[in-house]
């Protein structure tokens, strides 16, 4: 598979899911990074500057909420784009959506994921389509 040049952060506590993600996109030509939690998160985003964040929900030590949260406040790291992938309820993205201190998601996805979509969506943020 031909490289695409784009870098993404996959920020996950669960071992298998990141694994999962990063072997999917590595299969389809992106570079991974990842992280355990949102602290470890956010340090990755600025200093990797990622081209897209997947992003979890429950995590241990920082929340992806939180994470969300710093990215929006962070100047460096404010228009990365960030799609939730997650264990949460669907209602969860209604919620998230409506909070005015964090700017929403650019795409939710439920664990277990749809693969082609996921790769589909990341395809149209990135402008690779």
């Amino acid at each position: 598979m031909e490289k695409n040049g784009k870098k993404i952060l996959v920020v996950d506590d669960e071992l298998d899911v990141v694994k999962y993600i990063c072997s999917l996109l590595e299969d389809n030509g992106f570079e991974t990074i990842t992280a355990k939690d949102g602290k470890e998160g956010m340090e990755q985003a600025i200093s990797q500057r990622p081209d897209l964040i997947s992003l979890d929900v429950t995590m241990p030590n920082e929340t992806g909420v939180r994470m969300l949260r710093n990215l929006s406040e962070n100047d460096s790291t404010k228009n990365i784009p960030v799609i939730l992938v997650t264990g949460v309820d669907f209602s969860f993205k209604q919620f998230i959506e409506q909070r005015k201190q964090v700017a929403p998601p650019r795409a939710y996805f439920e664990k277990p994921i749809d693969k082609d979509e996921v790769l589909k969506e990341i395809r149209q943020i990135l402008s690779l389509d």
